[in-house]
């Protein structure tokens, strides 16, 4: 979606009272995990917004090989499960900018963070968003999958 398309989601859901949760991340490689985790977000609230960090700040914050996936490809996948109402692909390494824009009830985020190491608690806090960090599923990363493919296919 637009950002203008997702601007006018929020405002209605907001309108009618729901609860609006916001997460992002690169979701490079759509595993169970993923999966999960996206679910406990929506569980949290009526619209769950999924934002989906661009190729250009994927390659900044994984390393020169990723994204396997294109952003808009990543964002297509996201969106065609049941749990996520809306995904938009946004630039920069963090969703401080998008969480300022869409001032989200719930801010949510994956447990292999903590909320001091998290850059976007603060922003979101600020903006009047309880921050909620979801349980991971073990052993169920992009990183765990790629490492899998290279010993499997790569000896």
């Amino acid at each position: 979606m637009t950002l203008s398309e997702v601007d006018s989601l929020v405002a209605r859901a907001k309108a009618a009272g729901q609860v609006v949760v916001l997460t992002n991340g690169h979701f490079d490689l759509l595993h169970v995990g993923h999966v999960r985790y996206l679910q406990a977000a929506r569980a949290l609230g009526d619209v769950l917004v999924v934002g989906v960090n661009s190729d250009a700040s994927t390659r900044a914050l994984k390393g020169p090989t990723r994204p396997l996936l294109p952003a808009e490809e990543r964002a297509e996948l996201l969106q065609a499960l049941r749990c996520v109402d809306a995904t938009l692909v946004f630039e920069g390494n963090t969703a401080s900018a998008l969480i300022e824009r869409l001032r989200p009830a719930i801010y949510a985020k994956g447990g292999d963070y903590n909320s001091k190491e998290l850059v976007e608690a603060e922003v979101a806090r600020q903006c009047g968003a309880e921050v909620r960090l979801l349980p991971e599923v073990p052993g169920r990363s992009t990183s765990s999958l790629i490492e899998v493919i290279r010993k499997r296919f790569c000896p």
